[in-house]
């Protein structure tokens, strides 16, 4: 989970993006989830996103991004900026066998509230960053450590029997806060979250995770004067990402993919201090070795 924010006066932006490659999972609805059954099932599941990354093909869809201020009854106030992206998501090899692979991201503007992109439009603090973040990479066998998975239970997701698995960061994990210029990105470090997989494919339909505690972020002495005040305090960010099954052809292949990523965040101090973010992922489309485009037949065009 990453946050970037602006000092002008600070409408914080949720960080949490983009692509989030879903691996089928094997487990049963009516497994009761106890410590090694939640330590086999994570194991399959490690072993199932690298799998993944290493036949992964290149992707393509159009990102919509819609950034909402929020009053303090948590209304919408104001304007919202929205913006549409060409995204490109690409899962190259790992470096070595000990190494995760990493997601690499591009993103393209393709307009700013229904007009063609300006210069000076696109990137503000609050606007999307090609920066690559997966989730799901905390599944890794490499990664798995720095987390405590727990089994929940049993819900429904879309009309549809789920299992639920808990996790939390480990208490060991530290607050990473990066300024650049009058933007702050921030990492939390503690964090906690659910994952929702679908009983009967048995694959990842959703992902929430939300902060463990605030985080105060101090200002640095040549910006403090900006806002008042020697910090922030990320209050509250709150994240859900709904997956879908996207069917490519020649070769057939269905994989899921985002469909929508919902972010809330609060932080006190700041000129917007809340902020709803939406973006949306639709005609997707599939690089194949000889560079042709094989578009999601469902897409809208």
């Amino acid at each position: 989970m990453k946050i970037a924010r602006s000092l002008s006066l600070l409408p914080f932006s949720f960080r949490l993006l983009p692509f989030y490659l879903i691996l089928a999972l094997s487990v049963a609805a009516q497994q009761r989830g106890g410590s090694d059954e939640v330590a086999a099932l994570l194991g399959r599941i490690g072993d199932r996103v690298e799998r993944y990354y290493a036949r992964a093909q290149s992707v393509m869809c159009q990102e919509t991004v819609r950034l909402q201020p929020m009053a303090s009854d948590f209304g919408p106030t104001g304007r919202a900026r929205e913006l549409v992206y060409e995204l490109r998501v690409a899962w190259d090899p790992a470096p070595s066998a000990d190494v995760p692979p990493e997601p690499t991201i591009t993103r393209l503007i393709r307009s700013v509230d229904g007009r063609p992109p300006r210069p000076g439009d696109e990137p503000g603090c609050m606007d999307p960053q090609a920066v690559a973040s997966e989730p799901l990479a905390m599944l890794l066998a490499g990664r798995r450590q720095q987390y405590a998975f727990s089994w929940k239970g049993i819900g429904r997701t879309n009309r549809r029997a789920t299992v639920m698995l808990d996790y939390k960061t480990l208490a060991s994990a530290e607050t990473d806060i990066k300024w650049r210029g009058e933007c702050v990105s921030i990492s939390p470090g503690q964090t906690q979250g659910r994952i929702w997989i679908d009983a009967a494919s048995d694959d990842v339909v959703r992902l929430d995770e939300h902060l463990v505690r605030g985080v105060d972020v101090p200002i640095p002495r040549n910006l403090a004067r900006m806002s008042g005040s020697g910090w922030l305090n990320l209050e509250r960010a709150d994240s859900s990402i709904r997956y879908r099954p996207v069917t490519f052809h020649d070769p057939d292949e269905t994989v899921m993919l985002p469909n929508s990523v919902e972010t809330f965040t609060i932080i006190r101090g700041a000129a917007v201090p809340r902020l709803r973010e939406t973006h949306v992922f639709s005609k997707y489309q599939r690089f194949l070795t000889d560079v042709r485009i094989v578009q999601d037949p469902a897409a809208p065009r």
